[in-house]
């Protein structure tokens, strides 16, 4: 129970920050790129501090290795950076449970990388699972109707940005997992990737309404929707399978389709809903595939996606 309630209780706050964003971005006026620039580097900062007080070696042992600098600048611009601004993009032209229910296409985007890389067919519950999910798109950005789009070109443009950017960082890292712990990679990949991302909008470039409730929302997003969020996925693999832990994960999405319908009035049909089941499914599918085939890149390598 206390695993099910840290990973459930982290996955809802990734929910929810998405959501936050989208009150910041459409009813205050901030941009995805000062967000976005203000988040790597915050919470980089707080991940790696973090490693500090627990005395996580890797922190300095990885700048020591050629091969492992090299990955991890890698990581951090491409991988991070990319999955970091493309979610935000989406949430920008969208809403913040449409990006989140897009960027759950990572799963199927990586299942086909897999059976492309080891050269191998789809097996049928993953072709199954493929189908449904792009059942789920359909529904969600034509809501049944194929002759029109229900949300922008835009906001589906990032939101299949965000699911192939979050393939791509969720691939990225696996060799850096196998030797570095996750606070160190995600921690490093964060504050370069601000650094980085600093060059092109700095962080004290700066439009939109000063409050408390902006205030309020930003802090949220940093500290609530990234550093207490990460622990509690990672505290809850101490108890439950990372299958588990991805299966149960799927409340992120069904979070912010709820609180955006609540909070910000967006509307959310039954033909929504619908295409978002069919996607959820599909995360329970695909991550118990994946929990017997060897082949395929190791579940740790999954845990840090949401962020």
């Amino acid at each position: 129970m206390k695993g099910i309630t840290l990973v459930m209780l982290g996955a809802m706050l990734w929910g929810i920050s998405g959501t936050v964003a989208q009150f910041l971005f459409q009813q205050n006026g901030f941009t995805p790129e000062w967000l976005v620039v203000v988040r790597l580097l915050a919470s980089g900062i707080l991940l790696l501090f973090l490693g500090l007080i627990k005395k996580d070696k890797g922190i300095k042992e990885i700048w020591k290795n050629k091969k492992d600098r090299t990955n991890l600048i890698s990581f951090s611009i491409l991988g991070m950076l990319g999955v970091q601004y493309t979610y935000f993009a989406a949430i920008k032209h969208g809403n913040a449970a449409t990006a989140t229910i897009l960027q759950y296409l990572s799963p199927v985007i990586i299942t086909c990388y897999m059976a492309f890389r080891c050269k191998r067919l789809p097996k049928l519950n993953e072709v199954f699972a493929i189908g449904l999910a792009m059942i789920g798109v359909f529904f969600i950005i034509t809501k049944g109707d194929i002759h029109s789009l229900s949300i922008s070109e835009l906001a589906l443009f990032w939101g299949l940005a965000s699911a192939f950017a979050s393939a791509l960082y969720t691939l990225q890292p696996i060799e850096l997992l196998k030797k570095y712990s996750s606070t160190t990679i995600v921690g490093w990949g964060m504050l370069i990737g601000g650094i980085a991302f600093s060059f092109i909008n700095p962080p004290w470039k700066f439009s939109g309404v000063v409050s408390i409730y902006s205030i309020v929302g930003v802090v949220f997003v940093v500290v609530f929707g990234t550093l207490i969020a990460f622990q509690c996925y990672l505290e809850s693999l101490k108890y439950i399978l990372p299958t588990e832990a991805s299966t149960l994960g799927s409340v992120e999405p069904l979070s912010a389709a709820f609180l955006s319908v609540i909070w910000l009035k967006d509307p959310f049909g039954f033909m929504d809903f619908l295409g978002m089941t069919c996607i959820i499914v599909t995360i329970i599918i695909l991550s118990y595939v994946k929990k017997g085939n060897k082949d395929e890149i190791s579940e740790n390598s999954l845990l840090d996606t949401k962020l």
